[in-house]
Formats: structure tokens, C-alpha cells, sequence
């Protein structure tokens, strides 16, 4: 692999795999209200936002970090009152004061936050409209997390602060950058020089850390009922219990950062303890290690450019087959090995629905984990599903492209039922 692109997946990397505190989705509410209130020059007297549907689903049930409160209204709250926009996906992280002021402010203000959705935008859209006065600040965010499209006062754009299409990083719509395969993945991961992929092992001490924190007890406690569960202590279970805990963590609140993978912190954890965990009970050397995480994180990096950044497809399908890959990797398993774990794992639970982020997402992790490991000592046995069944094509580039078309396009009305259910739903 020649110089030019190995430095553009290790920038791909870096880009896709960024530290966040609390669930992605209100976090980037959070970040388009301090945004909005940034440009207004002041503590707005309104606040209306705009979301689209995937969004607003994301943002409902979730753990605002610090709080002990769910959904949107605090985490706007939190964006108005101490939000600094530098901090980008780690905007929710500030002091006990900082969360007491918000929460201060909510109760002035609950009736003037409004939230809606908007029909016709891209899968991942937040526009925030602060008001004072005579003056009006106007910010948006599409495509990606922290990609302000628009941001203007009193009709003025102001261009120093958006991001034109055309200046974007490599996205998952974009055909000529950093274009992946199963075999670049591979062949980036197994020879580049092991000094250039060390930064990965970044996302172990934070993720292994939430991880810790989560077998206190948080959300379902699945991590911590598993570990209790698991007396005989199975390599298998040991893994999962200790990956799902972090999620049970972050899910319900936790302040404590994580690294994420594109622009969600359950595929951050999800690619990454697993690994991580499966390499040390069974006494893998750090620099196998190291190359198997870089597997794990850019293989799911490369399913989700074909599904998109938010879709009805759970994001632990794409995280769980970087899992797969990367432990297939460590099992002694080659090119083809991989793709037969990937072609298994695609086969299994590729219809798993994104039913927005919640406490009870550490049980789909758990879901995606056990099947990641099934399917991964199926390829070491040279076992593979028949290019007749289902999504799956002889070629694993191919399947993945079936992946990636179920979760765009495949799934756009599964979306509005998902949502017509949740914002219907007799509590």
C-alpha cells in the first residue's frame, strides 16, 4: 500500500473515531443550540428546532449525562446556558453548576423550546432557531455530527462558520475518497508499520473505563447481570459482559467520554472492547492487538458509509462485523476467513431495526456480539452461507454493498413507522 493512501485511511480513522460525551444525537442538538445562541450574542428568550426523523428518535429516551433526565429539552437547555461550541461532540461535558443552571433555565423556559420534524431532509439534520428581541440566529447542521451547513443572524449567513459540500471530509457518499474493500481494510491493517496505528489503542483506556464504571449498576445493568451470571468464566461471555457494560453506562447517562465510531459511541465501545478483552484473556501480543482494532473500527467505518450516517439499520449490525473480522483476525484467520465471517454476520442480523437510543440498547449489543463470535468461529472452521441465501453475493464487497442498500434505502418507511409507534406509544 503506497504512502498517500495509508495516510488517508489513518486520517479517515481519526476523523471517524473522536471522543464524545453522551449519545451522539443530543449531543449534536446540544452543539447546533450553542451554536445558534454563539451568533445571537445572547441568552435566547425562544429556542425552535427542526430534526429530522432519525434525529429526533435518536434523541427521545436517552440519558442526558450529568443529569438524570432524558430527551432533548435539557440537553438544549445545557447548549444555551454553558455550551461552548469548540468542544464539538463533548459539548454536554460540564460541572454539577453548569447542569444546575440549565436545568434552571428549563423550568423559565419550557414553554419556549419547540421541537419538531422535518420531512423532507437529509437522514441526519438539526436546524435551531434562537430568538431575542428584534434579533434571530439561525444554525444547521447536516450530513455529519458536527457539520454546520448553515449558520447566519438576521438573515446573514456567515460564511467563516459553515462548511460548504464541496470543503466537507470524505464522507459515505463520496465515491473517489479513501474508497474501501474488505482487502484494503486488510492489507492497511496487517502492514502498515505498527507506530502509525498505535493512537488507536487511545479508545482502550476510555472505553475500558466507562466499561468500569458501568458494573456499578446503570440502565438494564446487562453488563453487570452478565458478569454476575458467568461463573465459569467464559472467554465468550467474559467479553460481552465487559463491552455491554459500557453501554449500559453512557445509555443512561454517564458523564464519562467515550471514543466513538462514526459519529456513535455504542459502535465506539462496540469495535473496540471486544478486541481489546478477547486479546488479553487469551494472551495476544499488543501489537496483534493494535492491528485488530484498526480492523474493527475501519471495517465498520466502511459497512456504515453504505448505510449512511443514520438509518433504521441498528448501528451495532456494521460495529458487530468489525467485531467479527477483527476476532477472526485473531483466531489465526486470513482474507478469506474474514469475508466468510463477514458474509455469516450479514446473514444474521442484518434486519436488527433501530428503535432510537435508549438504556436497552446494551441487550442489542449483547445480540450483536454473541452472533460476531458465532460467525467468526464458523469462518475459522472454513464455514460460510451459500451466495444464494439472502443479502449474500460470492463476493463480500458486494454483500456488504446489499447491506448498505437495505439500510438506505430498504428501510426509509420502517423509519416513519418506528417513529408513528414511539411518539404514539401509551406510557
Amino acid at each position: 500500500m503506497d504512502d498517500c493512501t495509508r495516510r488517508q485511511l489513518i486520517d479517515l480513522i481519526k476523523r471517524e473515531v473522536v471522543l464524545a460525551t453522551g449519545c451522539t444525537e443530543p449531543v449534536a442538538v446540544a452543539l447546533c443550540a450553542t451554536k445558534a445562541r454563539e451568533v445571537l450574542g445572547r441568552e435566547p428568550e425562544k429556542v425552535e428546532l427542526f430534526l429530522s426523523k432519525n434525529v429526533y428518535k435518536n434523541a427521545m429516551g436517552v440519558g442526558i449525562p450529568g443529569t438524570g433526565m432524558i430527551g432533548l429539552p435539557i440537553a438544549v437547555a445545557i447548549g444555551i446556558v454553558a455550551g461552548d461550541s469548540d468542544r464539538q461532540l463533548e459539548v454536554l461535558n460540564v460541572d454539577e453548576y453548569e447542569v444546575l443552571k440549565a436545568k434552571r433555565w428549563l423550568e423559565r423556559h419550557t414553554d419556549d423550546v419547540s421541537i419538531g420534524v422535518k420531512v423532507i431532509c437529509d437522514k441526519l439534520y438539526i436546524e435551531c432557531v434562537c430568538k431575542a428581541g428584534e434579533d434571530t440566529a439561525r444554525a444547521v447542521i447536516s450530513g455529519r455530527h458536527t457539520n454546520f451547513t448553515l449558520v447566519e443572524k438576521n438573515g446573514v449567513k456567515n460564511h467563516s462558520l459553515t462548511q460548504d459540500a464541496d470543503s466537507m471530509p470524505c464522507g459515505e457518499d463520496e465515491e473517489g475518497c479513501c474508497k474501501l474493500s474488505v482487502e484494503k481494510v486488510l492489507e492497511f491493517a496487517t502492514t502498515s508499520p505498527i507506530d502509525e496505528l498505535r493512537f488507536i489503542q487511545d479508545t482502550v483506556r476510555y472505553n475500558a473505563a466507562a466499561a468500569e464504571e458501568g458494573k456499578k449498576g446503570y440502565g438494564l445493568c446487562v453488563g453487570k447481570i452478565l458478569m454476575e451470571a458467568n461463573r465459569s468464566g467464559d472467554t465468550v461471555h467474559t467479553v460481552v459482559s465487559n463491552t455491554v457494560a459500557a453501554s449500559d453506562a453512557r445509555m443512561d447517562g454517564c458523564t464519562m467520554p467515550v471514543y466513538s465510531n462514526s459519529g456513535s459511541g455504542n459502535q465506539g465501545i462496540c469495535c473496540t472492547l471486544p478486541v481489546y478483552e478477547y486479546a488479553k484473556i487469551t494472551g495476544i501480543d499488543e501489537e496483534r492487538m493494535i492491528r485488530a482494532l484498526i480492523i474493527s473500527h475501519l471495517m465498520s467505518i466502511y459497512v456504515k458509509q453504505g448505510i449512511g450516517r443514520l438509518s433504521a439499520l441498528c448501528g451495532i449490525v456494521n460495529a458487530s462485523i468489525g467485531v467479527a473480522s477483527a476476532i477472526t483476525f485473531l483466531q489465526g484467520g486470513g482474507y478469506e476467513q474474514v469475508c466468510y465471517a463477514v458474509k455469516n454476520l450479514i446473514n444474521t442480523i442484518a434486519g436488527m431495526v433501530c428503535d432510537g437510543a435508549k438504556p436497552s440498547c446494551a441487550l442489542k449489543m449483547s445480540t450483536g456480539l454473541y452472533s460476531a463470535f458465532v460467525s467468526a468461529e464458523l469462518a475459522c472452521h472454513d464455514k460460510v452461507v451459500d451466495a444464494t441465501d439472502g443479502l449474500s453475493e460470492r463476493d463480500v464487497d458486494c454483500s456488504i454493498s446489499n447491506l448498505g442498500r437495505l439500510g438506505h434505502d430498504g428501510m426509509n418507511e420502517t423509519d416513519d413507522v418506528v417513529l408513528d409507534i414511539m411518539t404514539h406509544k401509551k406510557m
